[in-house]
C-alpha cells in the first residue's frame, strides 16, 4: 500500500468500505521515486529526474501514464546506487541493448538509471559504448520541483524542453515526446 498523501495528491485514490486504496501505477511510481530520492539524499548522492516524470514535476500534475521513472546519476556513484537500490528491494533488470545506463525493478515499477560524466568544459555527458555524448552543455544545477508532496531534483527546464522537442524514432516514444513538449510549452 502506498502512502495515502501521495495517492491523494496524484488523484489516485478510491475509497471503499472505509479504506483508501491506490488504484493506479502513477501513485506506485511516485511513492517508489520518493523512497529512492530519500535514500539518495540521505547518502549525499547527486541525482536528477528527467523524462516524462520530470515533465509532470514541472507541470505540477500527472499529465500522462509512464512506463518507468528516469533518473540520472554520476557514473562514479553507480556502485553506491546499486547497493542502495538492492537494500531497498530493487532488482537489477538490465535490457540486453542498454547503453549508457541500466534498469532496476521493484514490483511493477521500473527505474531507468542514466549514467553521467563531467566534461572538461563543464558539460554533462552520457558514456555510451561508441563514445561520450552530450546531455547538456551546462551543469545540471540544483533545480527542485514538487509533485504530490514529493520534492525532486530535476534537470533544468531548458534541457528538458530541448530533449522533448526532438521526438524519438519509435512511434510510441515520439507520441510521448510530442505530448510532453506540448505540456512543457505551458510551463512558465
Amino acid at each position: 500500500m502506498q502512502s495515502l498523501p501521495v495517492a491523494r495528491a496524484t488523484g489516485c485514490v478510491s475509497v471503499g468500505r472505509g479504506r483508501a486504496s491506490v488504484v493506479t501505477k502513477d501513485a506506485e511510481q511516485l511513492a517508489a521515486l520518493a523512497s529512492v530520492i530519500e535514500a539518495l539524499t540521505d547518502r549525499g548522492i547527486d541525482y536528477w529526474l528527467f523524462g516524462g516524470w520530470a515533465v509532470d514535476f514541472y507541470a505540477g500534475k500527472v499529465t500522462r501514464p509512464h512506463d518507468d521513472v528516469d533518473l540520472a546519476v554520476w557514473l562514479a556513484d553507480h556502485d553506491h546506487v546499486a547497493e542502495l537500490l538492492a537494500s531497498g528491494g530493487w532488482k537489477h533488470a538490465p535490457h540486453p541493448e542498454e547503453d549508457g545506463g541500466t534498469g532496476y525493478e521493484r514490483g511493477a515499477v521500473r527505474l531507468e538509471l542514466t549514467f553521467l560524466l563531467r566534461g572538461d568544459d563543464g558539460a554533462v555527458l552520457i558514456p555510451l559504448r561508441a563514445g561520450r555524448v552530450p546531455f547538456s552543455k551546462e551543469p545540471f544545477g540544483d533545480d527542485v520541483a514538487e509533485l504530490g508532496g514529493v520534492r525532486a531534483r530535476v534537470i533544468p527546464l531548458d534541457v528538458l524542453r530541448s530533449g522533448k522537442s526532438h521526438p524519438r524514432d519509435d512511434a510510441s516514444d515520439a507520441a510521448k515526446d510530442r505530448a510532453d513538449s506540448e505540456t512543457l510549452s505551458r510551463v512558465r
